[in-house]
């Protein structure tokens, strides 16, 4: 095996270093592309009551390229969409011409600072949250949501649950494949942390080259985020999300 190849599963680097140099170049396409990104994420949206409401202040954290936020901002909501990944913002940012979004890099705990209202609607889209380095960053964003949201605000999270061990087979993942790109994950799961291992392989004519790159995402057990939630004095509902993932909504109490 390649050294570098080697050294890639030795050590896991950050979350915004893996997205950087390995997955936001392929983001577009693991999503099948923008534009069939955003129809998904008005579909979302729309089913959960949220797209065609009266103008909103909106959050969205951990925007990527941007599916939920062009959804929004086409309906006429001014977004702020945060995101580590400069290439990401800026593919959201040209996508974004002439729409009421701002587009920031920054941390997502900092998301108040860029705030000059309270919050209408936050959203933490896609496997966002399990993307912070500790569980009491968790704690902290769900203060720093509860802070942040207006009266008749409402928070959303998607997230995959990770808190059940996988073992043998069960810890790889083929994600996504076409005729030059294969995506596959390896799982490694530790005490409180998932060592996600991306394989990518790439069709440059006719060979194939492996690129592989690991990061840590939390095992965030989605009764600890209600609670941590509920502990804020939000109502909290729990229910299936797209891809296999959980959905978490809150909002005020009445």
């Amino acid at each position: 095996m390649d050294k570098a190849v080697t050294d890639a599963f030795a050590a896991a680097g950050s979350v915004a270093q893996h997205y950087s140099a390995h997955l936001a170049p392929v983001y577009e396409w693991l999503a099948g592309g923008l534009e069939t990104a955003v129809v998904r994420a008005a579909a979302e949206l729309t089913g959960l009551g949220l797209l065609h409401r009266p103008r909103c202040q909106v959050v969205d954290l951990g925007a990527g390229f941007g599916a939920h936020t062009l959804a929004l901002a086409r309906a006429g909501h001014a977004v702020l969409a945060l995101d580590t990944s400069a290439l990401l913002l800026q593919r959201l940012q040209h996508a974004a011409q002439g729409l009421p979004v701002t587009a920031i890099a920054a941390d997502l705990l900092e998301f108040g600072r860029h705030l000059t209202r309270p919050a209408d609607l936050i959203l933490c889209m896609g496997d966002t949250l399990p993307h912070l380095p500790e569980p009491a960053d968790v704690t902290r964003l769900i203060a720093a949501v509860a802070a942040n949201l207006s009266a008749q605000g409402v928070f959303i999270a998607t997230f995959r649950d990770y808190s059940q061990v996988l073992t043998a087979e069960q810890r790889f993942i083929p994600v996504k494949s076409d005729a030059q790109r294969i995506l596959t994950c390896f799982l490694e799961f530790e005490s409180e942390h998932v060592v996600v291992h991306d394989l990518l392989h790439e069709r440059h004519e006719e060979q194939w080259r492996l690129r592989v790159s690991a990061y840590r995402k939390l095992r965030l057990a989605p009764a600890v985020l209600a609670d941590a939630l509920r502990a804020h004095g939000l109502q909290v509902r729990q229910e299936p999300g797209p891809a296999g993932m959980i959905r978490v909504v809150a909002n005020r109490m009445a």
